[in-house]
Order: C-alpha cells, then sequence, then structure tokens
C-alpha cells in the first residue's frame, strides 16, 4: 500500500499534458449533476478563446474512483449535502497531491457540507481565503477585484477560497459568486451576456491556471 502514492504520481505525470475536465460524483444526497449545460459551454468558451483543446462533452468520475487521475482538472458543484468515505478523502488527497486540481462551485447551500469534508481530505490544512491579486484573477481575463458576483443568494461578498500545498493552489472552492449558472444557456438564469461574459472570463481564467500549475 505504501507504492500506491508513487504509482499514482507517476500515472499522473504520464497524463500531465492532457486538456480534459470531469465531473465530480459525490454521496450525501447533493446534485452533484446540477447545471448540466455549463460546463460543455464553459469548455467551448475555452477553445474557441484560449487556445485549449479539451474534449467537448465532460466525463463524470466517481471521488473514490482511481480514474479521476485520468484527468488534470475536476469539477464539482451541486446545492446541498456532501459526504466523503475516508477512503474516498484519501483518494482525492492522493489526487491533488499528485498535481490534480479541483474546482468547487457552489451552486447554493453546498458549503456548511463540504467545508466539513475538505477537513477529511486535509485535516492539518484551512480554506484561506485567495487574494485579488492572485495569477488566478489575471491569467487570461484582469479581475482586479477577485472574484466576480454571478448570483445573488445571501446578500454576502463573492469569496474565493482555497487550499495551497508548496505554494501550489490545488482546491479551488468559489462561494456566493455561483459562476457555473453565468456558464450555463442563456435561457435558463435569462442573465445579460456581460453578467454571463464576467463568469465564462473567470471560469477561463481557473483552467488556464490549473493546466499550467
Amino acid at each position: 500500500m505504501k507504492l500506491l502514492p508513487f504509482f499514482f504520481t507517476f500515472f499522473w505525470l504520464l497524463n500531465v499534458n492532457s486538456q480534459e475536465i470531469a465531473i465530480l460524483k459525490y454521496n450525501g444526497g447533493g446534485d452533484w449533476y446540477a447545471n448540466p449545460t455549463a460546463l460543455p459551454n464553459l469548455i467551448r468558451f475555452c477553445n474557441e478563446n484560449i487556445d485549449t483543446e479539451i474534449e467537448p462533452r465532460p466525463q463524470t468520475v466517481e471521488v473514490g474512483n482511481s480514474e479521476i487521475f485520468q484527468f488534470p482538472f475536476l469539477h464539482m458543484t451541486g446545492h446541498g449535502n456532501v459526504f466523503f468515505t475516508q477512503d474516498e478523502a484519501n483518494n482525492l488527497r492522493t489526487y491533488l497531491l499528485s498535481g490534480g486540481f479541483l474546482h468547487i462551485d457552489d451552486n447554493y447551500g453546498m458549503e456548511p457540507y463540504l467545508r466539513k469534508e475538505i477537513i477529511k481530505v486535509f485535516p492539518e490544512k484551512k480554506l484561506v481565503e485567495i487574494a485579488a491579486d492572485h495569477p488566478i484573477f489575471k491569467s487570461r481575463y484582469e479581475f482586479p477585484q477577485g472574484l466576480p458576483k454571478i448570483h445573488e443568494h445571501d446578500g454576502k461578498r463573492p469569496q474565493a477560497l482555497g487550499i495551497f500545498h508548496e505554494n501550489r493552489l490545488l482546491l479551488l472552492f468559489t462561494y456566493e459568486s455561483d459562476l457555473g449558472d453565468g456558464w450555463e444557456d442563456p435561457e435558463v438564469h435569462n442573465d445579460s451576456e456581460e453578467v454571463r461574459l464576467k463568469a465564462l472570463q473567470m471560469g477561463a481564467n481557473i483552467i488556464d491556471y490549473a493546466f499550467k500549475n
């Protein structure tokens, strides 16, 4: 079992140049499948504007499955409960420490559940707010004020929170912003083109940063 992290690190290095995204499926009852048009729209935007070559239809992978190591970028969203077994948390930890990246976008309501599960993954680390001058806010598009506000829920300011390891951001949690709603087809939420563009540009920054770091 001690060889497992080494094996996955080696496996990750074989796939480090791939540009693929997967949706992270988790247990607990939360709707991990929310915003079905969001990622395909973001992928299309990235392929057309920041020179990526991402497969247009993202695959779905379960948090405890070794298949997550095939993808440099995982996206997770939902409204409700999130639950990781300790084996699932360990699998996700190894993935992230081996070079993977996880973006968690709170679609509204998952934050209190998620915080408890992140402790299982990184008991020794804390979610910290990411400063507005971090490269993720200017890798392709400039967001001098940090994370943009896309949808209003509880009147709170948008926050980009992260887990860092050796100065690398490996887990990003976007809270009170709802980027995914801004990525969806226009008729889903009736957002203006200006709002949708902000959401897509911020999403492109996240993908660009994850692929390069």
